[in-house]
């Protein structure tokens, strides 16, 4: 167990094995069965619902309970990452987060309005799962791999990642569209259909990250000498020593600030694409609803593939920074158009055009960012700044959507600020510098 070779193919193998499992999670739950769920469960005229005293929008709602899932991760993953490196067992986090995760996923099936706290709590559980574990997954990378190794089985786990959810989607999908074929009966037998779906992802989650597990080592070796206080605070003085350095580096600082707003207008959009059109397309009926929602997540997955590499390749042509500029001004047309989508067909357009600037964005992101990274060895500490940077955006990011979605009851204008995010984001790409400058 956890003893094999740095390098050898088979811990290689099982360590992006974990994206096989764990990857069914964004797809089903985070992107798409989740919120179509989520939506049918409130009538067409009752789209509010009452939590700790408060009247809010449905879809408000789970902007909020996001952003604070997200501020709750950016808080203590720094903390259990110290914790992690004290102990020198990162596999045993990496276990607790996977269960967690898959704990919330099966809970899901419980999801009512009459247990909103129970069920808001399972959903919480899930996506806090998901990125927790992701912390020490990652952090797994150089303990595994050679440096000459870590982009090709880092690009192999996205693939078995993708192939894997999609697999499990499609089933799930067949389940909701033709519950009869699975001896699903009774009333609101496709609504039985998705609670089925969230139980599947969480036994899929647990049950094939056991392989990961099985190979993976515990971690590095535990270092002692540091008293408890300091291993708690270890990984804030890692991020601090970021910020500090980033002052001697005004390439790579300029470049952070601009990737800080216009990132937080793109997960935004990730993760309430669903949701928006549940709610603000006209639909004809609810199964022509659920059929629609279904065909643009589709639609997003095959088009996010050819995105991603025909942003590389204009990034190789024009530049990184040319390229990011690009695409912002693509997410702005996205926006502005948008705000007037109403029909189905224009709805699958807009996700069309989502899918081939999601992928290419946030691909063309981290490798600008590794790029203008100084000459060091600490690179894990850049990328810890980088991640609680991109998890702060999507805090800030959901809290001003759900606000301007639960103050004016449309999706629409909160839509309106995401434009501006992106339009900002331009206007500090174009100051980044061409050339390394430090002060």
């Amino acid at each position: 167990m956890g003893s094999l070779l740095k390098g050898s193919k088979k811990l290689l193998n099982a360590w992006a094995f974990y994206d096989w499992a764990n990857s069914v999670y964004t797809l089903t739950i985070a992107s798409t069965i989740f919120p179509i769920f989520y939506g049918a469960l409130f009538s067409e005229s009752v789209k509010r619902v009452t939590v700790f005293g408060f009247d809010i929008k449905s879809t408000a709602l789970i902007s909020f309970v996001t952003a604070f899932t997200f501020l709750v991760i950016t808080v203590f993953s720094p903390i259990l990452s110290g914790i992690a490196d004290y102990i020198g067992n990162k596999r045993v986090f990496l276990k607790f987060f996977c269960y967690i995760g898959s704990i919330g996923c099966i809970g899901l099936y419980w999801f009512s309005l009459e247990h909103i706290y129970m069920s808001l709590f399972f959903y919480f559980l899930g996506l806090y799962g998901y990125w927790g574990s992701l912390v020490f997954y990652n952090s797994y990378l150089p303990d595994i791999a050679y440096p000459e190794q870590q982009d090709a089985i880092s690009a192999k786990g996205f693939s078995i990642g993708y192939f894997g959810s999609v697999l499990l989607l499609l089933f799930n999908l067949a389940m909701v569209m033709k519950p009869d074929w699975f001896g699903i009966t009774g009333d609101e037998p496709a609504m039985t259909a998705m609670r089925y779906s969230f139980v599947t992802v969480g036994i899929w989650w647990a049950l094939f990250s056991q392989y990961t597990f099985y190979h993976l080592p515990k971690g590095n070796d535990p270092t002692d000498t540091r008293i408890v206080k300091d291993v708690l605070l270890n990984g804030f003085k890692e991020l601090k020593g970021v910020w500090l350095r980033l002052k001697e580096n005004v390439r790579l600082k300029r470049y952070l600030g601009a990737f800080f707003v216009y990132s937080m207008a793109v997960q935004t959009i990730m993760l309430m694409a669903v949701f928006f059109g549940e709610e603000e397309i006209a639909w004809a009926d609810a199964e022509e609803k659920t059929m629609g929602l279904i065909i643009s997540i589709l639609v997003i997955q095959l088009v996010a593939i050819p995105g991603a590499n025909l942003t590389s390749r204009l990034s190789s042509k024009y530049g990184n920074i040319n390229t990011l500029v690009g695409i912002n001004v693509v997410w702005m047309c996205i926006c502005f158009y948008a705000y007037f989508v109403k029909s189905p067909i224009d709805f699958y357009i807009t996700a069309a055009v989502v899918g081939f600037v999601m992928g290419g964005v946030q691909a063309l992101s981290r490798s600008t960012y590794s790029k203008f990274l100084p000459k060091t060895q600490d690179t894990t500490s850049y990328f810890s700044f980088y991640d609680v940077t991109e998890k702060v955006g999507i805090v800030i990011g959901m809290v001003i959507y759900g606000s301007v979605d639960q103050i004016t009851g449309t999706m629409r204008y909160a839509i309106v600020f995401l434009f501006a995010f992106f339009l900002l984001g331009v206007l500090l790409l174009f100051r980044v510098p061409k050339q390394q400058l430090t002060h």
